[in-house]
């Protein structure tokens, strides 16, 4: 028990003076770190200044019992695991504690190798639920959550169209093209579903090897064709009870397209190789970059399967479409990068905000999201400026085609240089309407005139 993983903060109570001196001396040997009281009094005490994960409670003190510690401790630290130790053992007071929750019973004279494993068990309990935690933020920073960013007039159309949509079980198509979301608004529309709780499993019908999209979608028994040597559930087996998003519908050939009507129709499943079908609950969330009505037209798509999917119609608007929304989507996609619940205001400078809102992100949110990756990883940790962009953004103008003005000059600009340069080409783009310079570069239009008049009073104390 040496191991620093392995140490526990243990409460000790017990009212007999010579137990409480060897289970002090016997606690420390053992490697842990031990708090010992004489009554439930001092234990109260204890607990107000100290968290502990392990409770060794005597039942039977004079005064506060250790049933009363237990209570008070079920309270204000449900945490700690609690050991009860009584020379009055029974059957009964064994099944009361264990009712109230203690993890382990003990009757006196106690041994001390009993303390030790119960201990043990304890600390492993403790390192595995700290894994599981650790393991969970991480995945958590991974994933991110799945809340939409922005309040642009066509993303507030898309969340007010998702919370009203979620809490049904009717099939949603989403379209877009790639990379604008597709797969987080699925996600939104689960977690806000009564199936929250329950799967959420993703396939990307195009990413799926032609042979074998249908074991992947139903499953197959054991022998069912050449390398099925073990039975395999399916994904839409797997996401039973919870929601099935199929990213990249149109990708599926006809027939898939025929199977996957028979289900959607009946709810029941049919693995590869199996005759009996079986039903399952699932939820459809489908999407595509693809246009399905032209795709029914041309008759690479069945019109009856693109009816069943389509019973709600979400549009995801490009993000060249949605600028105003730049600034804080930018902010949250570093702050996911820095695995941070949330960026500084001041993370991204106003010249890095103008590139990143003049740029046309044929890539959507996705190209976005690599651009901030890279500038993370070159800046310093406090302010991406333009030099940490990629060159794809950095040199290029508000107008969207010119060379960005570092490539203009032949030494290198100061920050304020670029940001008056950024802020006179989105004016020229504008044909100098302030209020439509001001909403492209994200600030202010109190901001920009201030900027325009330090600009004027530098440009003239220079020329002086």
């Amino acid at each position: 028990m040496s191991s620093r993983s392995n140490r526990l903060r243990v409460l000790f109570v017990d009212d007999e003076a010579p137990i409480r001196q060897v289970m002090q001396k016997e606690l420390a040997r053992m490697g842990h770190d031990a708090t010992i009281c004489e009554d439930g009094r001092v234990a109260l005490k204890a607990l107000e200044d100290h968290s502990f994960d392990a409770a060794l409670i005597d039942l039977r003190m004079p005064g506060l019992t250790g049933w009363d510690v237990i209570e008070h401790m079920q309270k204000v630290a449900p945490e700690t695991e609690i050991i009860i130790s009584t020379g009055h053992g029974s059957l009964d007071d064994a099944i009361q504690a264990l009712r109230r929750g203690a993890y382990d019973f003990l009757t006196k004279p106690t041994k001390l190798v009993e303390v030790q494993n119960v201990l043990h068990r304890i600390a492993e309990k403790k390192t595995l639920t700290n894994k599981t935690i650790a393991l969970e933020h991480q995945l958590q920073a991974v994933r991110g959550t799945s809340e939409l960013i922005g309040e642009s007039p066509s993303m507030l159309r898309v969340k007010r169209l998702v919370e009203k949509i979620a809490p049904t079980d009717s099939a949603v198509l989403i379209l877009g093209e790639t990379g604008t979301g597709k797969e987080l608004v699925a996600k939104r529309i689960h977690d806000l579903s009564d199936r929250a709780n329950m799967p959420f499993v993703a396939v990307n019908c195009g990413a799926l090897p032609e042979n074998l999209v249908e074991s992947e979608l139903f499953g197959h028994k054991k022998g069912a064709f050449t390398g099925a040597d073990q039975p395999r559930k399916g994904l839409i087996e797997v996401a039973n009870g919870g929601t099935l998003f199929l990213d990249e519908l149109g990708e599926l050939d006809r027939a898939m397209q025929v199977k996957l009507l028979r289900f959607l129709e009946s709810g029941e499943v049919r693995r590869v190789g199996e005759n009996e079908a079986f039903h399952v609950d699932v939820r459809i969330v489908c999407a595509t970059n693809r246009d399905l009505q032209e795709m029914v037209t041309e008759g690479s798509f069945r019109e009856d399967l693109f009816f069943r999917v389509n019973t709600f119609e979400i549009r995801l608007p490009p993000l060249r479409e949605r600028k105003e929304d730049i600034p804080v989507l930018a902010r949250h996609l570093v702050a996911r990068h820095q695995k941070r619940k949330e960026a500084s205001p001041e993370i991204l400078s106003p010249e890095a905000v103008a590139l990143l809102r003049a740029h046309e992100w044929s890539g959507n949110v996705r190209e976005l999201a690599n651009a901030l990756e890279h500038a993370v990883i070159l800046s310093d940790g406090i302010t991406i400026r333009p030099e940490d962009l990629p060159n794809s953004v950095s040199k290029r103008t508000a107008a969207g085609d010119r060379p960005f003005l570092v490539s203009n000059f032949d030494r290198p600009l100061t920050l304020r240089e670029i940001e008056m340069e950024v802020i006179q080409q989105t004016l020229e783009k504008h044909q100098n309407d302030k209020p439509k310079t001001a909403d492209e570069l994200g600030i202010a239009l109190k901001t920009l005139y201030n900027k325009l008049n330090q600009y004027l009073s530098q440009s003239q104390a220079e020329a002086g």
